[in-house]
């Protein structure tokens, strides 16, 4: 497996150049002063003191670009032990990492020590009562809906409408229903307008298909009664028709609407009362839902939903997502005017991460450690080096720097004693 690239590569190579520079010539400077010194020193005394010095700090400025290398590589390609650390304990230093980041960084205390710090409710409630965020959020909301709408199969959920308008519609009890709807609509007279208008809409048709109910009655009439007896008769009994549904518009003591009152009020008491209205209820109930009308009916429903979610998202100015806008602007307000309500949510977050932190910082752990060790040695080491080297040249500078002293110094003690 291949390391992931770094994003400053290129800049963070020219840097390690630079210092591997700036480390070698301070070693190369300090060689070639104690050869000189060396070679023209003589016996004189400056120039012990000089050689001293360059020699210190050569064995320091060697020593620790030994160390340096050896984290990386083999120094001269020698197979000494214990070099190329990186390479050949990768998997140890993947372990050794994913513990440090876990007792470090991942433990409970220290996550919910940041998350107090940095007051996430509050943030979050100045965040969520600006309404140019809320609005972004409720486009994102909006849209998440619709991807997750898409995910769904568009046969399993007609089936779904499907069994479940089967059996809320199923467990209702239809005559007892409908026997309380008819009787509140009787009472008190609510219904009298009702049968009015439908007294007045029965006349108006009559008079408009006069001549189609003439024709039928002359299908049924007998062979040998006169065309002209027959419109007669015909007339006698439209207008007969008519003017008894006439007298019946707005007048409720009229005898025929009586009748149809004491009909009605019967009706009731059988369908909140007869077993024999229950069955038949039950019956037409049954009929109703084994049409295939319902299928299609629930496929379609569920079409139209998701065509109107999928409208409604992409249109800022649609009632969803300026519904959900306000929402979320109502609750970021909320959250921060309600002392009490904030601390709920805090104490929920604080659940929450304590819960994440307990039972997954093992798994971010195990994260580290198996995608380094994945990973193959020597690239490794070489992005390691990129990330560590330019410091670790200072290193070598300082070790150079500090035995020049520790040589200087030691030599003066020697010549001291």
């Amino acid at each position: 497996m291949s390391v992931p690239p770094l994003r400053s590569e290129e800049r963070r190579r020219r840097q390690l150049v630079v210092t591997k520079r700036r480390a070698t010539a301070l070693l190369g400077v300090v060689a070639v002063v104690f050869v000189v010194v060396t070679v023209l020193g003589g016996r004189a005394t400056w120039a012990g003191y000089v050689q001293a010095t360059a020699e210190a700090s050569l064995v320091g400025g060697l020593a620790d670009w030994f160390a340096v290398t050896a984290l990386f590589r083999r120094p001269l390609g020698l197979p000494i032990p214990h070099t190329a650390i990186v390479v050949e304990r990768k998997e140890q230093f993947a372990a050794t990492l994913g513990e440090f980041i876990q007792e470090s960084f991942l433990s409970p205390s220290a996550i919910l020590e940041r998350v107090r710090a940095a007051d996430v409710v509050t943030r979050m409630a100045d965040w969520l009562a600006q309404p140019d965020h809320a609005s972004r959020l409720a486009a994102q909301a909006a849209d998440g809906a619709v991807a997750f709408a898409d995910l769904l199969k568009d046969e399993e959920i007609r089936d779904t409408i499907e069994e479940v308008v089967r059996a809320r519609v199923d467990a209702i009890d239809v005559a007892p229903l409908a026997g309380r709807g008819l009787r509140y609509l009787t009472q008190d007279g609510r219904h009298a307008p009702v049968v009015d208008a439908l007294l007045a809409g029965l006349d108006r048709y009559l008079d408009a298909h006069r001549d189609e109910l003439r024709e039928r009655m002359a299908e049924r009439a007998p062979w040998w009664l006169p065309g002209a007896v027959e419109d007669r008769v015909f007339e006698r009994l439209l207008e007969g028709a008519r003017a008894a549904v006439q007298d019946m518009v707005g007048h409720p003591d009229h005898e025929l609407r009586q009748a149809l009152e004491k009909g009605v009020a019967r009706l009731v008491t059988e369908l909140e009362t007869s077993p024999e209205m229950h069955d038949r209820a039950e019956k037409l109930k049954a009929e109703l839902l084994g049409q295939p009308e319902l299928r299609t009916w629930a496929g379609a429903v569920w079409l139209q939903a998701k065509d109107e979610l999928r409208a409604q998202a992409s249109d800022p100015s649609s009632q969803l997502r300026e519904r959900l806008a306000r929402a979320i602007v109502g609750v970021g307000t909320r959250l921060r005017t309600d002392p009490a309500l904030r601390a709920r949510v805090a104490e929920a977050v604080e659940h929450a991460v304590s819960y994440v932190a307990e039972r997954f910082n093992g798994e971010i752990a195990d994260l580290v450690k198996g995608t380094i060790a994945r990973w193959d040695g020597e690239e490794t080491s070489r992005r390691l080096e990129l990330l560590l080297g330019p410091d670790l040249q200072y290193i070598r500078i300082n070790g150079t720097v500090v035995g020049a002293a520790a040589g200087l110094v030691l030599y003066v003690f020697s010549r001291a004693l």
